[in-house]
């Protein structure tokens, strides 16, 4: 599983491109992804988990981002991509005393 991050801006967003953004909100990483915004709803951080598969690396999780981000249908730029591949995260065990 990839949780990858998209910052951008909105270009032209309408009243109802803005209330759809208002909608997607949450900071949560989903399959469809979710949107937080600066309070003039320019500027987005979208959040989207991509499945894994065996042989996927970071390119085929930003690609599958940038299908999910598409799919909200906002004129927008992209700024930055992060990227965090979960296959690859250590959960170290809490020690009790």
């Amino acid at each position: 599983m990839f949780r990858v991050t998209i910052r951008g801006k909105f270009k032209e967003l309408d009243d109802a491109g803005r209330a759809a953004v208002l909608a997607a909100g949450g900071a949560a990483f989903t399959e469809a992804g979710t949107f937080t915004h600066d309070q003039s709803v320019s500027v987005f951080t979208f959040r989207c988990q991509v499945p894994a598969g065996p042989d996927d690396g970071e390119d085929e999780a930003t690609l599958g981002a940038m299908v999910a981000l598409e799919a909200h249908g906002h004129p927008h730029e992209i700024l930055r991509i992060g990227v965090t591949d979960l296959r690859d995260v250590k959960i170290r065990n809490r020690r009790t005393a």
